[in-house]
């Protein structure tokens, strides 16, 4: 598709998009084009400025990629994060919450581990002193 800025004879200007050039040369030789506002079809290409990037749109573009940037390199720590994770803690699943109470009152050797727990089961963890963490784990494992 091709934009042109139209003027009529009567000094209108309107705009018209058209599927290439041929198409706009086409339909003026035949008179198929007129101006929406006399109805003339006495019309052709006026004076157009190009359409040039401006300042704010290049801002505008270089934020979108500065964001994508930070996206990336988030996903990128978080997925470093989970690979540290599962080398060095025990996946204990969903009796988080019951095996971070045994290792923090003694009752269980001290070590990592990670699994499921509820928010309320987080909520009791944290009243009792208990030291957890969620981590934004990647949605296809639920792992967290």
């Amino acid at each position: 598709m091709i934009l042109f800025q139209l003027k009529c004879e009567h000094d209108h200007e309107f705009e018209g998009w058209f599927k290439d050039g041929a198409t706009y040369d086409a339909q003026a030789a035949s008179g198929d084009l007129s101006c929406p506002v006399c109805g003339t079809s006495s019309v052709g290409k006026a004076l157009m400025a190009p359409r040039l990037r401006t300042s704010r749109q290049k801002e505008e573009a270089a934020e979108k990629q500065r964001q994508k940037a930070v996206a990336d390199a988030t996903k990128a720590a978080i997925a470093e994060i989970r690979k540290q994770v599962e080398t060095n803690c025990e996946h204990v699943g969903n009796k988080f919450a019951e095996e971070a109470r045994k290792i923090h009152y003694g009752e269980a050797e001290k070590r990592g581990i990670y699994g499921q727990a509820s928010l309320k089961e987080t909520a009791e963890l944290v009243d009792e002193g208990i030291d957890v963490h969620a981590l934004p784990w990647d949605d296809e494992t639920k792992k967290n």
